[in-house]
């Protein structure tokens, strides 16, 4: 059987000779050093599925204070915010589940082995270049085995140095304040080394007390009102501080990029809103470290390979306010919930890739990644939570192969997961293959159609909460398996007219089969779940946007529009019986979703509005009933901005943002009310 000697296979993979292959490539380096442009432009040529992309201007004068912010523009996705300054901020794409969705910090991922969320809410905007959104996987074949092994990806560039002619450091100075008690002041700082060496240092503070006014109303199936009130968002408080810090360099002729982060927090988690009962919430520190290292080397015009290395820490201290809640909830127990999480992370990734001819490529990546968890109670609530360990290994063959205007990429992806925990029975062992094909094809070569189709089959592991958390996990759980299908096509076109100089079109189709989805039932008690696997989930849906530019002399207008529909039905059985909610569209899920982002630029001026829309959909309550529907919400903001040019090459940049600007009162959970209208003011200094 193919994974009888998994571990083997693996480490063998691994071990492909970087130094036998460097030797075959340094007897044809002589005089063709150059040819590594080609390189460069072949990978473009080979862009099968392309991302949806915010890149620097954009995302500056976007009303968006975190990724997650960002992140809801792009078509297909759902963004669960739980309300607040505080609250968690969790990303779905095409309803795969959060869990699904890789998030990657300059090209290494994020993990979270506990509950497998990522916050994005954590992630400023102020230091990222660029924001994108592949379905699927990144075209790109030369990548680690991480990159092949999400269902979606969420890749965050960070700004990398840049220094006009004559200068050797650039400094920032940022200030933001708003109407919600905010208090964030931010610096980043970049120094050039020496020719082949740079480096960027920044830090930002955040405190708010997070209090707003919220509008809550209900009403019964019949119509009547069953409460109206208004009142202020409590325990929504936040206090963070992020320092980061980039080395960029050429060495040992390659490139070595080297990236230091720490992150920490205090913050409330705001409680839900009933019918006048505000519960207060939970509390919740959190600190995040980690350092990663790529090195990259162009050995020859035809072979280059790169190495990944990172170790990250999380502390996570998490208790609840709500007593007499959870008394209600675990009588039984009657003690308040205390506990602390220590999660240790490392991680080992070496990729290659080779070029046969000026049309066929071949790559091979392996990574090996460690983790462990450990956690106490104070209040000895639950029985404690086991300590797990976890080896995953993954490895990957790909290729890639361009025929005049046909382009063909193809994966395969091999994954080995093995727990460790000596107090009770641990999960049996995982492994999986992962197929995946893409196909891009320009059908007239003087035109800027091209279509583009993939097929790919991906999975997902348990996290260690749903394995081995008291009274919840269950380790004969079987991993999440998703069968994706795309088809789509994209235009471009410039134009001399003045109107429209700049056209692009980009829609895609898609089907969704996930088996063995994990789901969660109670026990009795709403605290205390069973997860198990009966869940059948078929989505389809469609995605479209279009960009149009325009430009009259000084003045340029940039207008882009997404919309995207969604049935995403739940065809779970259980104990051999179909579930009250067969064939029910899952919770959260709106049939119809869409932004529009709207510059106009005239020489140091520029006015932003931007507008979501969430259409109707369903909570989290069992059936798509009357009593669980929850109307649709939209959002317009939009913000003025102004750049001031000193001497010395200095800038100061203002901007005036009002969010929410016609304080419609929203929930993107139910019962989690959102913030109404509110005001920001943003000054820099660049130096």
């Amino acid at each position: 059987m193919f994974y009888r000697n998994s571990k083997l296979w693996l480490t063998l993979l691994g071990l492909l000779a970087a130094p036998s292959f460097e030797a075959y490539a340094q007897g044809k380096l002589n005089q063709m050093q150059h040819i590594d442009e080609v390189v460069v432009v072949a990978k473009s040529y080979k862009e099968v599925i392309p991302a949806q992309h915010l890149t620097g201007k954009q995302l500056e004068k976007l009303s968006s204070h975190s990724v997650a912010d960002a992140l809801r523009y792009f078509a297909g996705v759902q963004i669960k915010d739980y309300g607040g300054m505080g609250g968690l901020k969790t990303v779905n794409v095409r309803n795969m589940g959060t869990h699904h969705v890789g998030v990657f910090y300059d090209g290494v991922q994020i993990g979270n082995a506990q509950n497998g969320v990522v916050d994005l809410g954590r992630f400023s905007l102020d230091d990222l270049e660029e924001l994108s959104l592949y379905n699927g996987q990144k075209s790109d074949i030369f990548q680690s085995a991480k990159d092949f092994a999400s269902g979606a990806a969420v890749y965050l560039r960070a700004k990398k140095p840049t220094f006009e002619k004559g200068k050797s450091s650039n400094f920032r100075l940022k200030y933001k304040t708003s109407t919600i008690q905010l208090v964030n002041p931010s610096f980043r700082w970049e120094k050039k080394v020496s020719d082949s060496a740079s480096f960027s240092l920044s830090g930002e503070y955040m405190r708010s007390n997070g209090k707003y006014r919220f509008h809550s109303r209900r009403v019964y199936t019949d119509g009547t009102v069953a409460y109206d009130t208004s009142a202020t968002r409590m325990n929504s408080d936040i206090e963070t501080f992020r320092v980061e810090g980039g080395l960029y360099n050429s060495i040992f002729g390659g490139r070595l990029q080297t990236k230091v982060y720490a992150f920490g927090s205090k913050r409330g988690l705001p409680g839900a809103c009933t019918k006048f009962k505000f519960y207060i919430g939970d509390r919740q520190d959190d600190v995040n470290i980690f350092g990663q290292s790529t090195f990259t080397k162009d050995v020859s015009s035809r072979y280059k390979y790169q190495v990944k290395a990172k170790f990250a820490y999380d502390y996570l201290h998490f208790r609840s306010l709500d007593s007499t809640r959870f008394m209600e909830e675990i009588k039984e127990v009657g003690k308040e919930f205390d506990n602390t999480y220590k999660q240790k992370e490392a991680y080992f990734s070496t990729s290659h890739i080779y070029d046969i001819t000026n049309f066929w490529s071949i790559s091979a990546s392996t990574d090996i990644q460690l983790n462990s968890l450990e956690a106490s109670s104070k209040k000895n609530l639950l029985i404690p939570f086991k300590s797990p360990r976890r080896f995953t290994g993954i490895a990957t063959l790909a290729t890639a192969v361009t025929i005049n205007q046909l382009k063909v990429q193809a994966s395969l992806l091999g994954t080995y997961v093995s727990d460790k925990e000596s107090k009770v029975s641990q999960s049996p062992d995982k492994r999986d293959v992962s197929p995946g094909i893409f196909f891009g094809y320009t059908p007239f070569a003087s035109t800027d159609l091209s279509l583009r189709a993939f097929y790919k089959h991906i999975f997902r592991m348990p996290t260690f909460n749903d394995l081995y958390y008291a009274h919840v996990g269950s380790s004969v759980l079987k991993p999440e398996h998703i069968d994706m299908y795309n088809v789509g096509f994209t235009y471009k076109k410039k134009s001399s007219s003045r109107l429209v100089n700049k056209i692009a079109v980009q829609a895609d189709a898609y089907y969704l089969r996930t088996l063995d989805k994990i789901i969660a039932a109670p026990t009795g008690s709403q605290f205390r779940w069973m997860m198990s696997n009966s869940g059948k989930v078929l989505s389809k849906g469609v995605e479209a946007s279009i960009a149009v530019q325009s430009q009259i002399g000084q003045a340029m207008l940039n207008n882009t529009v997404s919309y995207g529909y969604s049935d995403a039905r739940d065809y779970s059985i259980q104990n051999g019986h179909k579930l009250s909610s067969y064939g029910d569209q899952i919770p959260y899920t709106p049939w119809h979703s869409g932004s529009i982002i709207s510059t106009l630029s005239y020489r140091s001026w520029s006015f932003n509005y931007s507008f979501i829309y969430v259409g109707e959909r369903y909570n989290g309550g069992v059936n798509n009933i009357v009593k669980n529907y929850v109307e649709p919400w939209y959002t317009h903001d939009c913000s003025i901005q102004k750049e001031f040019k000193l001497k010395h090459n200095t800038t100061i940049n203002t901007s005036l943002e009002v969010n929410n600007a016609l304080n419609q009162y929203y929930e993107v959970i139910y019962n989690y009310p959102m913030p109404g209208r509110n005001v920001r003011l943003v000054v820099s200094i660049n130096i």
